[in-house]
């Protein structure tokens, strides 16, 4: 074990990392939760419900004056609900007949509902505590409705970060393992014998497998919609630019790991440590980003799966929405560059 650290590695270092990552950055709560209050109505009761979201715990709450501007804050997904008072509020108010509009950003069918929730219980405890006597006439109606999952259908959500699941074995996971297996049995050592350049052997090593994960897409893209019956609102050609540029990444991390580590063992431990896992827990894809401490948010920033997971679930579900396809995408092409000219440096290296 002495003569070999990376045992010991695998022993005492990944168990603390993954307790210390996983353990504070998992959560179900939801808190905090951004959120646009439209007041359109600008009387005093108005404002006195508005003040309530403001003051909660649950909602991060800014005052808007325009619904239009609370659906482009929307679309870009910066909040997560548009509470709406309507300028006959008052009115309706005195003659018994309130209503609230809450329109809920529904992707995460589970976290909809929970915030849904917290706007009625808000809109209830109003009610039931403030002195004013024209409150009392009648009871305040929430209208909720979900954009983008009418359905109410968690699978709509759960199935876009599946395939990023399937990405990033396919690419990571798959190429560390095979490239790692031919450093093992010397085979690797036998191509850079001959006149073929590095960059030529890795270019060969990842056009196949980037092609398999284009197979592997098309195959759970025709799942998603023909089986599962997954809306694909954005355009096939933006999903499929999107994930190749994922592709890319994936297939960087597996080359750069199996080139520094050669063995099968020790690469797939570290392709799951570094990939797969985080892929599962910190994208975005099963809990919640802004509800982990700060921290862990943090690195989430430096996980593709983050980037990958939101322009899927923004094409499949909400369509071409360019404020948050761009940078997403830029981010993954630049990490897709960096990671290939890492994986073709430390090939040289070792030759050298």
């Amino acid at each position: 074990m002495v003569r070999d650290p990376s045992s010991i590695a695998m022993g005492i270092v990944l168990p603390v990392l993954l307790i210390l990552l996983f353990g504070y950055g998992l959560s179900l709560d939801v808190r905090e939760v951004p959120v646009a209050v439209v007041l359109e109505d600008p009387s005093p009761t108005a404002r006195e419900l508005a003040a309530r979201f403001q003051l909660s715990e649950y909602f991060d709450a800014r005052l808007l004056a325009s619904m239009r501007q609370a659906r482009d804050l929307m679309q870009r997904r910066e909040i997560d609900a548009i509470v709406r008072l309507r300028p006959d509020f008052s009115r309706r108010l005195v003659i018994g007949d309130p209503a609230v509009q809450v329109l809920v950003h529904g992707i995460d069918a589970n976290r909809a509902r929970i915030i849904q929730g917290y706007a009625q219980g808000a809109v209830a405890g109003w009610a039931a505590t403030t002195e004013r006597p024209e409150v009392r006439a009648g009871p305040v109606a929430v209208q909720s409705r979900l954009w983008f999952n009418e359905a109410h259908e968690s699978r709509y959500f759960l199935v876009p970060g599946l395939i990023v699941l399937v990405m990033t074995l396919i690419g990571a996971m798959l190429t560390a393992l095979v490239v790692a297996r031919e450093w093992e049995r010397g085979t690797f050592e036998a191509l850079f014998v001959t006149p073929v350049r590095a960059g030529e052997i890795l270019l060969g090593k990842t056009v196949p497998y980037f092609l398999l994960g284009i197979a592997g897409l098309a195959l759970c893209v025709l799942a998603a919609r023909f089986l599962f019956g997954v809306p694909l609102r954005g355009s096939i050609g933006l999903l499929a630019a999107a994930s190749a540029l994922y592709l890319l990444v994936a297939l960087g991390i597996g080359l750069l790991i199996s080139s520094a580590v050669k063995s099968q063992f020790v690469a797939s431990q570290i392709t799951l440590l570094v990939t797969f896992l985080p892929a599962l827990m910190l994208s975005g894809f099963l809990f919640d980003l802004r509800s982990m401490p700060a921290a862990v948010r943090a690195i989430s920033y430096l996980l593709p799966a983050r980037y990958y997971v939101a322009l899927l679930q923004t094409i499949f579900l909400a369509g071409d929405v360019r404020e948050v396809i761009v940078p997403n995408a830029l981010v993954l092409a630049g990490m897709a560059l960096l990671l290939l000219a890492l994986a073709r440096r430390a090939t040289r290296k070792t030759l050298a």
